[in-house]
């Protein structure tokens, strides 16, 4: 069986990166290269929101490198992805173009929550300690230029995961701009992070103690390969001695540390910075073990294609992961989960029976599920405005491995599904960033939403148990149930009139049993 060669690009914040990858069903994943190039985007797009001509005319140069190399191998398909840097260009629309037509690569933006969700999937498809890792309380801290994201486990569920902006790179230029030296870096550290600590921790864990934190990082990571920390085991340390170590650091010269580390002088600001943010959150979290496992993003992008291929298999469901994020999200806002686990039954069955009229598939299905969950969060905040107080919730609400678009297709199904809908040529503010295909989308998920919750329009989960198929031309959905539904039956009927006009079946309600 042929081998397939792929190439894994990563524009981030401090450097520019590639992997190419050998994969086949056979022999899983191997990585046969790992070029890499120092340009420091971030701290520029942080501050300006621009990248220079210096930088653009860098990109170009090290891109078609990049391309030749791909040639040299003979790959056969690459993703290029960019990340905090390029997301907070604010013309990145023209950059991307720019870069596309110089290069002949195409780059795609990754949001936050994507980003971080590859970071994850490549040390949990990578490392066999991943899941016993998880089975204790840990916490994932994906630390990157922008920001940060620290995602909670117990019992290898996701508990929450919440993104903060301290990453390395805003935190070294904010360190730069005080002017201060290195001797003072642990205490202004403290004082930078120490407050966004509190909250999360004050609102996510109260008494609660975290064992174990999995790093993920490019700065901390190589130190741990080179020192010993308390643990035999390389990329693990204990964290009270990774604690003093960085605390320690900072009092010795540069030159003596880049001797030590084997790493380059221009390394090494990042690295303090990185560690002594590091140290904080190992204070916070009462954490007593570290895993820095390396090898992120470009692992990550490798993987989702590899899995996607079907060259390699996982035992860990990534997709519940995302389904506990909106679930904890719910929780958060009061959400009834008796009620949501009604809906959700209904309008996946629903969806199911439409498999050859809507042309959705799995991913659209999971999203459907979101909604179902998160229909009511906004009931937290307004019980009049409900629609639009709940759609303001998910928006600003990360939910990990789920994209800044198909955010949006969920919090627009729920506010439909409370208020009117609105049109695509109608330019509804809110439609910003959506093309034609995912309002499309919408208007699907939405006309089943609908249906689902009229069906359950009491909330008194009369409708448990429920079959949908499609005959002819109607929706055919038998309930069977001793319960009275004519109140159902009369509320059913503008709903059923968005869906007919969505998918072009009428939707009718059979009741197996009548009520006494």
């Amino acid at each position: 069986m042929a081998v397939d060669l792929f190439a894994a690009v990563d524009l981030g914040s401090y450097e520019l990166e590639m992997k190419i990858f050998e994969m086949s069903p056979k022999k899983g994943v191997k990585e046969i290269d790992h070029v890499r190039h120092r340009i420091d985007l971030g701290t520029e797009t942080y501050a300006t929101g621009q990248i220079s001509s210096t930088h653009m005319d860098e990109l170009i140069r090290i891109l078609n490198e990049y391309g030749k190399i791909m040639d040299g191998y003979g790959v056969s398909r690459y993703q290029a992805y960019g990340t905090s840097a390029m997301r907070e260009t604010r013309a990145i629309d023209t950059v991307l173009e720019l870069l596309r037509q110089r290069t002949g690569i195409e780059i795609d933006i990754l949001s936050n929550s994507e980003q971080r969700f590859l970071d994850y999937k490549a040390v949990a498809l990578n490392n066999d300690e991943f899941s016993s890792f998880l089975e204790k309380p840990t916490a994932i801290v994906d630390v990157g230029g922008g920001s940060i994201q620290i995602s909670l486990f117990d019992n290898d569920t996701l508990v929450t995961t919440q993104q903060l902006r301290l990453g390395v790179l805003r935190l070294h230029s904010t360190l730069r701009s005080v002017q201060a030296g290195y001797s003072k870096y642990p205490a202004l550290m403290q004082e930078l992070v120490e407050s966004q600590l509190a909250v999360f921790i004050k609102m996510h864990l109260k008494d609660k103690k975290v064992q174990n934190i999995i790093l993920l990082d490019d700065y901390v990571a190589p130190v741990l390969k080179r020192v010993k920390l308390g643990m035999d085991k390389q990329g693990y340390a204990k964290a009270g001695a990774f604690v003093d170590y960085f605390s320690g650091i900072t009092k010795r010269s540069m030159a003596e540390t880049s001797k030590e580390l084997g790493l380059p002088q221009d390394n090494l600001p990042l690295i303090y910075v990185s560690g002594l943010l590091v140290s904080n959150i190992c204070n916070a979290l009462k954490t007593e073990t570290i895993w820095a496992p390396g090898g992120v993003l470009c692992d990550g992008i490798a993987y989702e294609y590899a899995e996607r291929k079907k060259y390699i298999k996982t035992t860990h469901d990534f997709e519940q992961d995302i389904v506990a994020c909106a679930q904890n999200i719910s929780n958060r806002y009061m959400g009834s989960k008796s009620r949501s686990e009604t809906l959700q039954t209904i309008a996946l069955s629903i969806f199911d029976s439409l498999k050859r009229i809507h042309g959705l598939g799995k991913r659209e299905r999971l999203l459907l599920q979101l909604c179902t969950i998160l229909h009511d969060c906004g009931k937290y905040i307004s019980m009049v405005n409900l629609g639009d107080c709940s759609y303001n919730i998910i928006m600003s609400t990360e939910i990990i491995g789920v994209s800044h678009i198909e955010r949006a297709i969920v919090a627009n199904v729920v506010r439909f599904n409370h208020d009117d809908f609105e049109y695509f040529k109608d330019g509804g503010y809110r439609f910003r960033g959506i093309d034609h295909d995912a309002y499309l989308t919408i208007a699907k998920l939405t006309a089943i939403l609908r249906l689902a919750n009229g069906l359950d329009r009491t909330h008194k989960e009369k409708f448990k148990n429920v079959k949908v198929s499609v005959k002819d031309n109607e929706l055919e959905i038998t309930v069977d149930t001793m319960a009275d539904i004519s109140l159902e039956r009369g509320l059913f009927g503008a709903r059923a009139d968005f869906f007919e006009q969505v998918y072009g079946i009428k939707p009718v309600i059979r009741q197996k049993r009548q009520a006494r």
